[in-house]
């Protein structure tokens, strides 16, 4: 191991291929007419954040207040907690004092949710969008009914800025496309349903890493992606992302031939454990195609390298996790690759739930 390098296992970040995959992104959505509002549950890192920024970004998307604290310490300036937050005593002091200091939006889905937001952030600036389910039944109103629970917002005194929606049924071999429909025809629906009762929705939110290349951008105005600033295993078997884009991987070395077959020492602990049911594997080995994770524990990864000889006894290899997200919040420290050397940047919104 160099001096310099941590030891493993560690996420490893290629900045020069983020950066390549956000700027990619940023001229998608330039081209398209429409504005870019990453995820940053992706990252949860100020660094990554500023990259994305700085090419064009006009906000961050995040799934918690704690979140929210985070990039709006580190220089955020709008952002939108993209969640259909129920209000307690406490969120309501924290969105406040965000509200200060940041322009922030939040997501809605029902009317008692809508009015107790109005009520207790009464002039705190905060502006809403309701949410409409696309097609992946999580949260979200029916398409039709968006109209209903806008009037409802407004009439409470909560401002509503648009309709936002997430079509997560993209995660599907089969789905990219669909979904990329389904969630056209959503936000088309939802659009006439709030100017069915007078109002215009100034923004419709959308896309997903899986869908982005199907979005049909003339039915929204600003995309959310997040796994495309590093990709992953999960996004490379999906046909979303081309392994030579892929920016993150955990850096693990070889520790054992036990069985006949490599073993490493990055288990659930490091790589976390989501396995689609698409997934041909826990995870897979950027410099060796064919290989998949065909066990996983939480400190040991079981690689079949597809008939490829076995690397030597420590050996180090690039791992990429199924589910990139997942692996990020668990650790506290992304090391960046720059100009050959590593830097450390922190993961400072890891584990922010609340």
């Amino acid at each position: 191991m160099s001096a310099h390098e941590p030891a493993t296992p560690y996420l490893r970040v290629d900045v020069a291929r983020a950066r390549s995959n956000i700027e990619r992104t940023a001229r998608w959505a330039t081209a398209a007419g429409i504005s870019l509002r990453p995820h940053a549950k992706t990252h949860k890192s100020p660094e990554i954040a500023r990259l994305q920024l700085e090419a064009g970004a006009v906000g961050l998307t995040v799934a918690t207040i704690g979140e929210a604290e985070v990039f709006v310490e580190h220089g955020a300036e709008d952002v939108f907690i993209a969640y259909p937050l129920w209000l307690t005593p406490d969120a309501v002091r924290r969105l406040r004092d965000l509200a200060e200091r940041a322009d922030l939006a939040i997501g809605v889905d029902s009317v008692e949710s809508a009015e107790r937001a109005a009520r207790l952030l009464e002039g705190a600036g905060i502006v809403a969008l309701v949410e409409v389910d696309s097609g992946q039944h999580r949260t979200g109103v029916a398409p039709d009914d968006a109209g209903a629970l806008a009037a409802a917002a407004a009439e409470a005194g909560l401002s509503i800025r648009g309709v936002f929606t997430f079509p997560g049924h993209s995660y599907s071999p089969e789905a990219r496309m669909s979904a990329a429909e389904d969630e056209a025809l959503a936000l088309r629906t939802a659009t006439g349903s709030l100017r069915a009762v007078g109002l215009e929705p100034d923004v419709l939110s959308g896309a997903s890493t899986p869908s982005l290349a199907h979005t049909r951008t003339a039915d929204l105005t600003e995309a959310r992606p997040g796994v495309y600033v590093f990709g992953d295993a999960q996004q490379w078997e999906l046909g979303a992302t081309d392994p030579t884009d892929i920016a993150l991987t955990c850096q693990a070395t070889v520790v054992s031939h036990g069985g006949g077959r490599l073993v490493l020492d990055a288990g659930s602990k490091a790589l976390g454990a989501d396995r689609a049911a698409y997934a041909t594997g826990w995870g897979r080995l950027l410099d060796h195609p064919d290989a998949r994770v065909v066990q996983l524990s939480e400190h040991h990864a079981v690689v079949d390298l597809a008939g490829a000889p076995l690397p030597a006894l420590g050996t180090r290899v690039a791992v990429v996790p199924n589910h990139v997200c997942a692996a990020v919040n668990l650790t506290d420290t992304l090391w960046a690759e720059l100009d050959g050397r590593l830097e450390p940047w922190p993961v400072a919104a890891r584990g922010r739930n609340s």
